[in-house]
């Protein structure tokens, strides 16, 4: 995509129909007496004009769909950035794919409705990460044995608590030095099981 207003780059994402659509362009525009200029759809009277066209056929398009409120193109791209939330997309490649350099700009373009605080909160009661599963503490400090199951299970359970704990800082030196930490004790939980094979 072109440049926006801010000189970022925009990404869009273009599924097997999108591409259909522009290789049908590129080869109608191939076709066409104009000399090429690069671009998808011609613009024999200039830029103005075709933008004009689209403009209208844009209305018919609305019109056609029942929409009676005025729709402008520029609202697709706050409905395409909240599908992506919705879809699970976390909020720094809905930034890229919208060409932003702040969160805040990208909040704007982003609509939580009701409904999406409700499926949000279900999912986090039905799948709490914060907590630790029960099965993995232990009962008793004196209930452990020195063993290499025991070994790892203490690994495992130190490795989650550190991640969990990780997750609530913001980015910086200390979240990155425990995501180091974090991989080194995966690391040494895997040497470990090595011992149960000899």
């Amino acid at each position: 995509m072109p440049l926006g207003k801010l000189k970022t780059e925009r990404m869009v994402p273009a599924d097997a129909f999108v591409a259909q659509v522009v290789e049908r362009l590129r080869l109608l525009r191939a076709q066409d007496p104009l000399p090429p200029d690069g671009f998808l759809l011609a613009r024999p009277t200039g830029r103005i004009a075709l933008l004009r066209k689209l403009r209208i056929w844009w209305r018919d398009v609305v019109a056609v769909a029942g929409i009676n409120t005025r729709i402008v193109p520029h609202q697709l791209r706050h409905s395409f950035g909240t599908e992506m939330t919705r879809a699970g997309v976390s909020l720094p490649a809905v930034m890229k794919l919208l060409g932003h350099l702040k969160p805040e700009m990208t909040l704007h373009y982003v609509e939580v409705s009701v409904l999406d605080l409700q499926r949000e909160f279900y999912l986090a009661r039905s799948q709490p990460r914060h907590l630790l599963p029960t099965s993995w503490l232990p009962a008793s400090s004196g209930s452990h044995q020195a063993n290499l199951a025991s070994l790892l299970d203490a690994l495992h359970v130190t490795r989650h608590v550190l991640e969990m704990f990780r997750r609530t800082l913001p980015q910086g030196p200390q979240r990155r030095l425990l995501g180091r930490l974090a991989n080194r004790l995966t690391k040494i939980g895997a040497e470990a099981r090595k011992l149960g094979l000899g």
